[in-house]
């Protein structure tokens, strides 16, 4: 048996114990980032990054909208589920953001979010700072009801999970000529990252322990990026995923420097390139037949206010797409995603 089948066993039978004894495996899982993991914190904020209208939601277990950018669960939403939990983290700005809902974790993200400050300004998306702050309300409301002590072994214990980056790319300095010409793209690499090791540090310092970030996807590849910056090519978009592949290693190696920095941190960085790449690349072999053009509308620019309800040409089964829309990975895609994520992830829970 290979090492990497060995481990795919040790975590199902961890994670099959949990299961079988009604306890996650983690007391708590906190979310963190942009709108790949967003679940409804842009519902309620002025900005026109948002998925609270069909078709978003059409195929989520309630069959409506929530806020989530697909048309069902987020990769974050399979890796609960596996890891015991029986509701999702809920989005901190939602009214289910209250009470007892809050002892296994909450939900910070939103859409358009991203290490530098000012992605997040453009589209009036919360900054990651102010994630932070609201992750600090959020542990003054758990010591409120639990006490200082479990409160403690509740933050410590929790996973706590990061998804950025690809707004900062695409949604900023891609088409920003205020940065693209002030900045090369490592040198914007750079700036994100000085960004990233402060949050970690900020994380770290208010009692979190187990942290996993995901690395950067093949921007280049998403539809809306090949429409974009592709010159009219149906292929993914070389440079842009050259920029990914050296903003993971400089994620890696940062990453690297913090663990062993920082006592008793574990951070695992997420690789969600290679597993992306690969059903874009190969979909057959994942069990797609698309992976160019998007479910929702014709898998362009789609995203947020451009895929609704009256999108021409939405497909009506997404299983067999790679993308629900321009940006973002149909449930099918997520759930393979997620299933990559558990087998990285196990030190997080070991």
């Amino acid at each position: 048996m290979g090492f990497s089948s060995s481990l795919s066993c040790l975590l199902i039978l961890v994670l099959g114990f949990s299961v079988v004894h009604g306890d996650p495996v983690v007391p708590a899982l906190c979310i963190f980032g942009d709108s790949v993991v967003d679940v409804g914190n842009n519902n309620n904020l002025y900005t026109v990054v948002k998925a609270n209208f069909p078709p978003y939601g059409r195929d989520f277990v309630t069959h409506q909208p929530t806020g989530r950018f697909c048309n069902g669960k987020l990769a974050t939403d399979f890796t609960a589920e596996s890891l015991g939990f029986t509701s999702y983290p809920p989005a901190y700005l939602s009214q289910e953001a209250r009470g007892k809902n809050l002892l296994t974790g909450a939900n910070f993200a939103s859409g358009a979010s991203g290490y530098d400050e000012r992605t997040a300004q453009l589209y009036d998306a919360i900054p990651l700072t102010q994630q932070l702050n609201n992750y600090k309300n959020y542990q003054t409301k758990v010591v409120q009801m639990v006490g200082r002590a479990k409160a403690n072994a509740i933050f410590s214990g929790a996973i706590h999970l990061l998804s950025a980056g690809s707004s900062d790319f695409i949604q900023n300095y891609y088409i920003n000529p205020l940065l693209n010409i002030a900045y090369s793209p490592d040198q914007f690499s750079d700036i994100l990252m000085r960004s990233y090791t402060a949050f970690i540090q900020n994380l770290y310092g208010l009692g979190a322990r187990r942290i996993g970030v995901t690395s950067l996807p093949p921007t280049g590849c998403l539809p809306a990026a090949i429409t974009l910056f592709g010159a009219g090519s149906n292929q993914c978009v070389a440079r842009l995923n050259q920029d990914a592949i050296a903003f993971n290693k400089k994620l890696n190696s940062i990453s690297q420097s913090l663990q062993n920095k920082l006592p008793g941190l574990i951070l695992v960085v997420f690789d969600i390139y290679q597993p992306l790449l690969d059903m874009v690349t190969k979909p057959a072999e994942k069990g797609f037949f698309e992976s160019r053009r998007a479910c929702c509308g014709t898998g362009t620019l789609e995203t947020s206010l451009l895929c609704n309800a009256g999108s021409p040409g939405t497909c009506s089964n997404a299983t067999g797409y790679v993308f629900w829309d321009g940006f973002h990975p149909s449930e099918a895609a997520n759930e393979v995603l997620a299933g990559d994520l558990l087998s990285q992830g196990i030190p997080l829970i070991s």
